[in-house]
């Protein structure tokens, strides 16, 4: 059983196109990224994932290994897919996508995520959920909600404040779990999880993790205090060069 970290990274964007070539502090966002990703312990193999002859460049100018998947791909998990195809994965082994845009996030939580599905056979996809309890995050529909059953089964993921807490007493604790973009996939499962038909849940929120829950396959969750920093614009550039500037490892 093998477990390799890939890393989707496209050149196009609707908000921020060619981020992954922004730089942070003299290096670019992919290279924080991969940087950030070799720290994972257990890792046999990393590779970014890309359609773009710029970002494969990059990456191999620095020393990382990419490979090239087909430009329509919908998603990235399809990416993933492919990429596992051409890796010649077998389906018992484990795959980590780490996003693109994620230059900050805990090296051992990926252990975590691996751990539970080398422990159980039965899970098949995990991710990680923070939690928090300030209400204007809560409402910001870029911060993706996530609920979960006593079992750590998600229930259900949305951009809406979720869960609405509906209570009589104002002063009553209230909180949220802000849901972490790592999936952990056996490949078996991510090759069926990519050939499902999108779900109308995935499709009115825009969370491709929908799919699997609309089709009755679970997703388990790990709760983690440790926090990632995405950057989705160019505000968001600014502060991860904050971060790093401040003598942040990395």
């Amino acid at each position: 059983m093998k477990l390799i970290a890939l890393i989707p990274a496209r050149y196009g964007s609707s908000r921020f196109p060619g981020k992954s070539l922004a730089p942070i502090l003299g290096k670019p966002l992919i290279q924080r990224v991969y940087e950030q990703a070799r720290l994972v312990k257990g890792l046999d193999e990393l590779w970014v994932a890309t359609d773009d002859e710029r970002i494969r460049d990059c990456v191999e100018g620095f020393g990382g290994r990419a490979l090239m998947t087909r430009a329509d791909h919908p998603s990235g998990s399809d990416r993933l897919a492919e990429a596992a195809q051409l890796l010649g994965l077998a389906p018992a082994d484990l795959v980590i996508n780490i996003q693109g845009d994620q230059p900050v996030f805990p090296p051992e939580l990926i252990a975590q995520l691996a751990a539970l599905l080398k422990r159980d056979p039965e899970v098949v996809m995990v991710t990680p959920a923070c939690k928090f309890s300030d209400p204007k995050i809560a409402a910001d529909p870029n911060v993706v909600k996530v609920v979960f059953d006593r079992r750590g089964r998600a229930l259900y993921f949305s951009r809406s404040p979720l869960p609405c807490w509906f209570l009589l007493r104002e002063t009553a604790p209230r909180y949220f779990y802000r849901h972490l973009g790592i999936y952990a996939y056996r490949v078996g499962f991510l090759k069926e999880f990519v050939h499902l038909p999108p779900g109308r849940w995935e499709q009115a929120e825009r969370l491709e993790q929908l799919r699997a829950l609309e089709h009755g396959f679970p997703i388990h969750i790990v709760e983690t205090r440790g926090d990632t920093l995405e950057v989705d614009t160019p505000a968001d550039l600014l502060r991860a060069e904050a971060y790093f500037a401040a003598g942040s490892p990395g």
